[in-house]
């Protein structure tokens, strides 16, 4: 399609003459004699015309007829629409329709020349957005949120049933890091309003009059230092997506105001006398309870009743742990490529510390253990000294801890429920440094503290095998792969 000219033209001297002068400036020029070739060419696969210039009286219709059909089934490219014998009702209707331009016949050739590259860098413009379209929806397809699990089956099921429906406004809740984000672009590049844009912001990054200005909009001296008119997000998302994240961190009085733009489809700009319409399609997000805050008082009730249209909570990490054979390798890859690195190994003993592991953090905290392991790693094995799990959090609850012996930081857990022995206890220890000493038998043997012919005799003995997995657990610290082999005089609880 890169520069490709349609001319519509039913005088033969004259078709020729404006073929040649712009086969000559690089275009790629067709020519139509009759509305019924030209129909061939505009909705055929032949030929995709960045730009038509259009004769509007043709022997056998009206060219604008052909410029209506073609919008209709969004055929892409700008339309300039000639005429020898102007009339205003044509020159409306070109215009509603989307025309580039409408002119008088005759009009000079210079003249066209400018007119014509302004429709191609304006289809070109449009072109841009259509194939960004079209990657937003195959980026952002209800599969894009990833998982076997049955929480992420069901979530996404509804997922796929919400992008299908023109909804007005819908709210997602879910803990920090479940996805909320993805799932907004998702709906959004799923849904009937693709083609428009999507607009972001994140409430609680902005302070209160800087919010309001870039939410409503304001006209030039509005307040000290609006020097020009400015679109707000409202304004811009105009028969889009406009998503608020952390919504519930807006101030009342911005509530109110967002309330009455959503019921009056209306708004004005900061300092402005005109009333704007605006249709504008509004997913709301917020890690806190948002009924709750009604009730406290801190979020308007009926703005609450107006946004919950649907309402979509996501489930956290912990509850689709069956998820992590699906979204490790996934982020693992992401980092491959973006750091050069070639992890492909993942050990089983990566994904049974995982498990048990509460994820406080949910998939943002996973991304971030999966980048550092990543930018740290040696080799194609996934760096388990380098997960980190707990550091700098609370120490892992029973119900975590119950799942088994596992490293969070320089520190490890193992059971004292009965259901681990001594010999099993040891082989975990031996295990996990040499894990942190990347099988470099020498340096394991000095972490633990013993000769390398003592660790070759245990881990000929235990076969490098991992224990089993209960509750009451000892707490053995490891501080630089120094892990103590000593048996606990006492039970303890931490992480």
């Amino acid at each position: 399609m890169s520069n490709s000219l349609l001319i519509i033209e039913d005088e033969s001297a004259l078709a020729k003459e404006l073929a040649r002068h712009f086969a000559g400036k690089g275009w790629d020029v067709e020519i139509a004699a009759s509305l019924q070739a030209a129909r061939e060419v505009v909705l055929g696969d032949r030929f995709e015309a960045l730009v038509t210039l259009a004769d509007m009286s043709l022997p056998d219709g009206n060219a604008l007829d052909l410029f209506e059909e073609s919008r209709k089934q969004k055929v892409p490219g700008e339309w300039i629409l000639l005429t020898g014998y102007g009339g205003v009702p044509d020159s409306v209707r070109a215009l509603r329709l989307g025309a580039y331009d409408f002119l008088e016949k005759p009009c000079p050739l210079p003249r066209l020349e400018i007119i014509v590259a302004g429709a191609r860098r304006s289809a070109q413009a449009q072109l841009r957005l259509t194939s960004q379209s079209r990657a937003g929806r195959k980026r952002y397809a209800p599969e894009s949120y990833i998982g076997e699990s049955a929480a992420t089956a069901e979530t996404r099921q509804m997922i796929a049933r919400l992008a299908a429906v023109p909804f007005s406004a819908l709210i997602i809740g879910g803990e920090t890091g479940t996805g909320k984000g993805l799932v907004a672009r998702i709906l959004h590049h799923g849904g009937p309003r693709a083609d428009g844009p999507m607009i972001e912001v994140n409430c609680a990054a902005l302070p209160r009059d800087l919010l309001e200005s870039e939410l409503f909009g304001h006209e030039a001296g509005a307040f000290t230092g609006a020097k020009g008119r400015h679109r707000g997000y409202l304004e811009q998302a105009h028969e889009g997506t406009l998503f608020l994240d952390e919504i519930a961190d807006m101030d009342l009085d911005l509530q109110t105001k967002l309330l009455t733009v959503l019921e009056d489809r209306s708004l004005r700009r900061i300092g402005g006398e005109k009333c704007i319409e605006v249709d504008v399609q509004i997913i709301a997000a917020s890690n806190r309870n948002l009924e709750a805050r009604v009730r406290e008082g801190n979020f308007r009730s009926d703005l609450f009743h107006r946004l919950s249209v649907f309402r979509l909570d996501l489930p956290p990490l912990r509850d689709r742990l069956d998820d992590l054979p699906q979204l490790v390798p996934l982020l693992i890859e992401e980092y491959n490529a973006r750091s050069g690195r070639r992890v492909r190994v993942v050990p089983d003993t990566v994904y049974r510390r995982m498990r048990a592991y509460s994820w406080p953090g949910n998939v943002r905290e996973l991304r971030n253990v999966i980048e550092r392991a990543v930018l740290l790693a040696q080799d194609e094995v996934f760096p388990i000294e380098w997960m980190q799990l707990g550091q700098g959090v609370a120490a892992p609850s029973d119900a975590q801890s119950g799942d088994g012996p596992f490293v969070a930081g320089n520190r490890i857990s193992i059971p004292l429920d009965g259901s681990m022995a001594l010999d099993e206890m040891e082989r975990y220890i031996i295990e996990t440094a040499l894990e942190r000493s990347h099988h470099n038998v020498t340096a394991a043997a000095r972490a633990l503290g013993t000769t390398r012919e003592t660790l070759r005799y245990r881990v000929q003995k235990y076969g490098l095998g991992g224990g089993g997995a209960r509750a009451d657990e000892a707490v053995f610290p490891i501080a630089d792969c120094a892990l103590p082999v000593s048996k606990p005089t006492a039970k303890t609880r931490g992480g």
